[in-house]
């Protein structure tokens, strides 16, 4: 679905993404809505859910405040326009704010969504649903499902009496509000009593809430296990992409010789435009061919004076930076030098060691070898090096429009 431009004289319609919390029930040192899922912050995957809706245009995500260098780095260069508000102590303070700044624009919006970011699946057809309830009038909409389970109450350890579920709902987000009643709502709740959600608030001020079908994918990461399962779940949009780069250049008397981001102690350098760093010019080209995304030469041309003598390090950086931007991982990388001298052993390690930095993965993750030629050729004859790189990425399964892999639902 097309994004729309918020500034459309069409009926405007935000949303709220909600990120201040602790995120630690569900266990790991990372706050949940900061853990990569299926390549991506959790967060990002609810923020982008919301953002490609034909019929959303702003879009706030609220974060813990000093948090939002973090937040811009989790949602990437995609969402580098999503506004960030800064949240408050409860659930409750932090939805508050971003009703404020929505309410401070010179034309806020008539409806608005508000949306747990713990929620990442949420498929197009939810959003749909509540859209139409306010279209249709409802002061507030929610997306529920029926409780399959027996439900009993619980008496310390032992059972009590079977409830009713023929009435019970399970309540899911976005919650879908006319914004001047939700506003309403939260300006006139009492201090210090914290409600469970917005419809909650909404229904003590009077007001009605429709209930519309919600959908299973979008569970809550709450607890241990939780994100692992949805990891798994989502394990089918990620795809393994390999890339092979190869590079050669000639020596020369004199020059500085640059092998595998270190500079090596020999009689002869490299001769290049920049550095000359085959191992590392190679590795780039495999990195780029991974992601499709040209190579060295179409992003730092040779008739480009500003890469003259330049560090080949910055050229490794930025395709590593390009995976990690489009929510990606190197996996593994292999380089290949070819060259009769200098003996490349007593380098590998420290070698490695570079590259693993530059490019922010494990050493265990980056392999250098060395081979001959067995003195023929160019490199047999030691009138250059040459040197050939495999890397291996994963990606998210997606194109340009929609890197969230969630069916719509009907």
């Amino acid at each position: 679905m097309p994004i729309v431009d918020p500034t459309d004289p069409a009926e405007p319609i935000a949303a709220i993404v909600l990120a201040a919390g602790a995120g630690v029930r569900s266990g790991g040192e990372t706050p949940k809505q900061y853990r990569a899922l299926a390549g991506r912050a959790v967060l990002a995957h609810s923020v982008w859910a919301l953002r490609r809706h034909g019929r959303i245009g702003a879009v706030l995500l609220v974060v813990a405040p000093g948090e939002e260098t973090r937040a811009r780095e989790a949602l990437g260069d995609r969402l580098a326009n999503v506004r960030i508000v800064d949240g408050g102590a409860t659930r409750r303070l932090s939805v508050r704010a971003a009703l404020e700044a929505l309410a401070a624009e010179d034309r806020p919006p008539r409806h608005v969504l508000i949306h747990d970011s713990a929620r990442p699946r949420l498929p197009g057809g939810v959003i749909d649903r509540l859209i139409a309830a306010l279209d249709a009038g409802a002061e507030g909409a929610m997306p529920v499902l029926p409780v399959a389970d027996t439900l009993v109450g619980a008496q310390n350890d032992l059972s009590g009496d079977t409830v009713d579920r023929a009435a019970l709902r399970r309540v899911q987000t976005p919650q879908a509000f006319r914004f001047e009643a939700i506003l309403a709502a939260h300006r006139r709740w009492p201090e210090g009593d914290e409600p469970t959600d917005d419809a909650q608030m909404l229904r003590a001020a009077g007001g009605a809430v429709q209930l519309v079908t919600g959908d299973p994918r979008l569970e809550k990461i709450t607890y241990p296990g939780d994100h692992d399962r949805m990891e798994r779940e989502l394990a089918p949009t990620i795809s393994t992409r390999t890339g092979l780069g190869f590079d050669v250049h000639r020596l020369v008397a004199g020059a500085p010789l640059w092998l595998g981001g270190i500079e090596i102690a020999h009689s002869h350098g490299l001769s290049g435009h920049s550095d000359a760093d085959v191992a590392i010019h190679a590795l780039v080209d495999a990195l780029l061919g991974a992601l499709a995304e040209g190579d060295i030469g179409s992003h730092f041309p040779p008739s480009d004076p500003q890469w003259r003598g330049a560090r080949s390090e910055r050229f490794l950086a930025f395709a590593a930076g390009r995976v990690r931007a489009r929510g990606g991982r190197i996996e593994h990388a292999d380089v290949t030098i070819i060259c009769e001298a200098p003996k490349i052993g007593p380098y590998r390690e420290a070698m490695r060691a570079r590259l693993a930095a530059i490019m922010g993965i494990g050493i265990e993750r980056v392999s250098v070898k060395a081979t001959t030629t067995e003195r023929l050729g160019l490199t047999g004859r030691g009138e250059g090096i040459a040197a050939q790189a495999v890397a291996t990425i994963r990606l998210p399964q997606s194109d340009e429009s929609d890197w969230l892999s969630v069916p719509e639902s009907p």
